[in-house]
C-alpha cells in the first residue's frame, strides 16, 4: 500500500475514533448526572422520610364550652387566641376562595408547585435576594408550624422537605383544615373561626360568599388588607378573589355579580370576653376538671371540651348583681377594699348553683375566696361542733344549759352582752348565740365527740383544735365558705350531705363522655336531729342574731359568725359569716380584709353585714325556690316540749321578775320609812 493511501485510510478512521470518544464522554456525563440525580433523590427522600411532622397531629386549640343544666351555653374558655374548627364547619366558598388566591393547583400538586417555584427563583436571581417564594398552601403550613419567617435558602430547603412529608402523611382536606386554623388574619384573629367572629360577628359556617372572599384576601398581608384597617384595599382584594374564583369556575357569573355588588358590612366582634362571664364560677369549673377528672389545664382550656355544670343562671346573676352594688357592703378603707365571698348550693344534689369569690376587678387566676379561703368561722361552727353531737347524745332542744360564769381549766368564755341568765334552753342558747352554754355543753359531751362531728361535716381539723374553744369556732386554721355551705346543706337535706361540685359531665370535642359526676353522699346525722337543728336555726333568723336574713314568705334557717381581732385594744372583729339555707338552697357569706391589722377591721357584727347579703341574693332568686316551708314533721313532740319549757321558763322568769320587783318595792318602802324616821329624829320633819 502506498504511503499516501495509508494516510488517507487513517484519516478516514480518525473521525470514527473521535465520535466514539465523544459518545463515551457523553455517556459518562449522562450516567454521572443520573447518578447525581439519583443520589440527590435518595438523600432528599431520606430527609423527607425522617422529617417529623407529628406536631400537626396536635389539634388546633378549641374553646371549651360550658353549659348550664338545661344545655344553654353560659361561657367559653380558652388560653389561646386560636379557636380551631373542623373542615366540615368551614364553608366550601371559603376553601375555594383561599385556593383561588393562594394556590390554584392545590389539588394537583404534591406539596410543591415547581413552575411557580422556578419563576420565583428567576425573580430572586435578578433581584439578588429572596423577594418571592412561590409557596404552596402546604409550604405555608410547614413554615407556619415548624419554621421561622426568615428569608434564607436553607429555610426554604427545609420548607420544601417538610411540605413533601406533609403531603405524604395527610390528605388535602386535612392540610387545608390545619392551614386555615393556623394562619393570621389580622386584628388579633388567628384562624378562620376567630376571623369570622372578629370581622363579621358570626360563626365561620355562616359566612357568605362575599365575606369568605374578604377573609381569603386578608391572608397575603393581614396588617394592610384587614377591613378594619383599610376598607378600600380590603374591598379591592375581595373583588380580585371573586374574579379568580370566577376564572377557576368555582362560582357563576351571577354569583360573582351579586357578591361584588354587596357592601362589606362589619359588625361587632363576637370573640368572647372570657373574663366577663362568671369568672369565679368558671375558675371553679376548670379546677374541678383538673383535680377531679385528671385533665390538664391545657386540655381544659384548648381541647374544645363540652362541660355541663350545676350553675343556676338566675341565682348566679342575682349574686353578681349584689356584689356589683357597694351599698350592700360596709365602707372600705381608702387603701384596701373590704373583701367578701359567697357560694350557694342545691342541698339535694350538692350542685354549686352560684359562686362569687371576691370584690373588685377580676384578674386572671385571682384568689377565689369562696372556695380557697381558710378562716375561722366563729359562732357559725356551734351547730356543727356542739349542738348536733349533743342532740345525738340524747340532749333535747328544751334542755337547760348553764349560763353563768365558768372556768374550764383556765378558759373562761363570756357572752357578748356580758350578761348571765343562770340557765337557758338549748334553743335560746343557739338562737341568741350565747357563748357560755355551748362551751359548757361541749365539755359535757366530750371534745372528741365535737371534733368527730365537725369532721363528719367535711371540715378537717388538726390536733391543736382539740380545745373547748372549738365550741365558739376557734380553730388553728379554719375553713372556706364552700366548706361551710356544704356542711349546713345537710340540715336542709334531712342529715344527708351531698359533696359540693360544679361539673356534672365532661365530653370531648367529638362528643365522647370523658367523665360524669359520681359524688359521695354522707349520712352526717339522723333526719330527726337535722330537723331539730333546722328548727333552732330558723329561730335564729326569726328572733335571734340573724333577723336580717328573713325573707318574706320563705322559711330561712341559719347562723351568724363573728371572729375576734388578733390583737387587743380595738373594738371590732376580723371575720363576719352567715351560713344559711331554705328548703331549696344553702349558702355561705363571708366578709373580711385580706390583711387584717389595726387599720383594717370590721366595726360591727355579722348580724348587720353578712345576713342582708344572703337575704338579697335569695330574694332575687325567688323564682327558683319551689319549696317555701321546711318539713319538720319528725319533731312535733320535740317542738311541743320546747314550747312547754319556754312557757315554763318564761313563767319562772316572770315570777322571778315579779319577786324582784316586789323585793325592790319592799326595800324602797322600808328605806323610805327608815329615812322618815331619821329625819323625824333629827327634827327635819315638817
Amino acid at each position: 500500500m502506498k504511503r499516501s493511501e495509508y494516510k488517507e485510510q487513517q484519516h478516514k478512521k480518525t473521525p470514527k475514533k473521535k465520535s466514539s470518544l465523544m459518545k463515551k464522554i457523553t455517556g459518562f456525563v449522562f450516567i454521572s448526572v443520573m447518578f447525581a440525580v439519583l443520589c440527590t433523590l435518595i438523600v432528599l427522600n431520606v430527609f423527607i422520610t425522617f422529617s417529623d411532622v407529628s406536631k400537626l397531629e396536635e389539634a388546633a386549640p378549641r374553646s371549651t364550652v360550658i353549659y348550664d343544666p338545661n344545655g344553654e351555653v353560659i361561657s367559653k374558655v380558652s388560653n389561646s387566641n386560636i379557636e380551631g374548627v373542623t373542615i366540615d364547619q368551614i364553608p366550601n366558598t371559603l376553601v375555594e376562595a383561599v385556593i383561588s388566591v393562594e394556590d390554584q393547583r392545590f389539588y394537583k400538586h404534591h406539596g410543591i408547585n415547581y413552575l411557580r417555584m422556578g419563576r420565583a427563583l428567576l425573580e430572586n436571581a435578578f433581584k439578588g435576594k429572596i423577594v418571592a417564594g412561590g409557596s404552596t398552601i402546604t409550604q405555608q403550613l410547614a413554615k407556619n408550624v415548624f419554621l421561622t419567617q426568615e428569608r434564607t435558602y436553607s429555610r426554604k430547603f427545609k420548607e420544601l422537605i417538610l411540605a413533601k412529608k406533609i403531603e405524604r402523611e395527610y390528605s388535602k382536606e386535612e392540610i387545608m383544615e390545619r392551614y386555615l386554623n393556623q394562619i393570621y388574619f389580622g386584628n388579633g384573629a388567628w384562624g378562620v373561626q376567630r376571623a369570622a367572629q372578629t370581622y363579621f360577628g358570626k360563626d365561620v359556617s355562616e359566612l357568605t360568599l362575599s365575606e369568605s372572599a374578604t377573609i381569603a384576601g386578608i391572608i397575603k398581608a393581614p396588617s394592610h388588607l384587614s377591613p378594619t384597617k383599610n376598607m378600600e384595599k380590603s374591598v379591592k382584594r375581595r373583588n380580585l378573589v371573586l374574579l379568580l374564583m370566577l376564572r377557576e369556575q368555582y362560582i357563576s357569573q351571577r354569583e360573582y355579580d351579586e357578591a361584588i355588588g354587596q357592601k362589606l358590612a362589619l359588625t361587632d366582634s363576637t370573640v368572647p370576653d372570657y373574663k366577663a362571664e362568671y369568672p369565679y364560677y368558671i375558675d371553679r369549673v376548670v379546677d374541678e376538671a383538673v383535680n377531679m377528672y385528671g385533665l390538664t389545664r391545657d386540655e381544659v382550656l384548648s381541647g374544645g371540651l363540652h362541660i355541663t355544670t350545676e350553675i343556676n343562671p338566675v341565682v348566679q346573676n342575682a349574686l353578681e348583681e349584689v356584689y356589683a352594688d357597694d351599698r350592700y357592703f360596709p365602707r372600705s378603707t381608702p387603701d384596701q377594699l373590704l373583701q367578701s365571698a359567697s357560694v350557694f348550693l342545691n342541698p339535694k344534689t350538692g350542685g354549686i348553683l352560684a359562686l362569687v369569690g371576691g370584690r373588685g376587678e377580676y384578674t386572671q387566676k385571682r384568689f377565689n375566696n369562696a372556695t380557697d379561703l381558710i378562716r375561722q368561722p366563729g359562732s357559725a361552727l356551734k351547730p356543727l361542733a356542739v349542738y348536733t353531737p349533743a342532740l345525738e347524745e340524747g340532749y333535747h332542744m328544751s334542755d337547760l344549759l348553764v349560763d353563768e360564769p365558768i372556768d374550764m381549766g383556765g378558759y373562761s368564755p363570756k357572752n357578748l352582752d356580758q350578761k348571765y341568765r343562770g340557765s337557758v334552753t338549748m334553743y335560746d342558747a343557739l338562737t341568741q348565740s350565747y357563748n357560755i352554754p355551748p362551751v359548757w355543753l361541749l365539755d359535757q359531751i366530750g371534745i372528741k365527740n365535737g371534733m368527730r362531728a365537725v369532721e363528719r361535716f367535711g371540715i378537717p381539723l388538726e390536733k391543736n383544735d382539740r380545745t373547748l374553744g372549738l365550741a365558739l369556732g376557734g380553730m388553728n386554721k379554719g375553713t372556706s365558705p364552700l366548706g361551710m355551705a356544704q356542711a349546713f346543706s345537710a340540715f336542709a337535706n334531712d342529715g344527708v350531705m351531698e359533696e359540693a361540685h360544679a361539673i356534672t359531665e365532661i365530653k370531648d370535642s367529638e362528643g365522647k363522655v370523658l367523665g360524669k359526676w359520681r359524688g359521695e353522699s354522707v349520712h352526717v346525722t339522723d333526719a330527726e336531729v337535722a330537723q331539730q337543728m333546722t328548727y333552732m336555726l330558723q329561730g335564729a333568723v326569726k328572733e335571734g342574731t340573724a333577723k336580717k336574713a328573713q325573707i318574706s314568705g320563705v322559711d330561712v334557717a341559719g347562723k351568724t359568725g363573728t371572729t375576734q381581732l388578733p390583737f387587743e385594744g380595738v373594738d371590732g372583729s376580723k371575720d363576719h359569716w352567715f351560713v344559711g339555707y331554705t328548703p331549696d338552697i344553702a349558702g355561705a357569706v363571708w366578709l373580711g380584709y385580706d390583711q387584717t391589722d389595726a387599720d383594717h377591721y370590721l366595726t360591727s357584727t355579722s348580724s348587720f353585714t353578712a345576713t342582708p347579703i344572703f337575704a338579697q341574693v335569695v330574694s332575687k332568686s325567688a323564682s327558683e325556690l319551689t319549696t317555701k316551708k321546711f318539713d319538720l314533721s319528725l319533731i312535733d313532740e320535740e317542738i311541743k316540749e320546747l314550747k312547754k319549757q319556754k312557757k315554763k321558763t318564761k313563767e319562772e322568769r316572770e315570777k322571778k321578775e315579779k319577786k324582784k320587783e316586789s323585793d325592790k318595792k319592799r326595800k324602797e318602802f322600808w328605806e323610805s320609812i327608815e329615812k322618815w324616821g331619821r329625819d323625824l329624829f333629827n327634827g327635819k320633819e315638817d
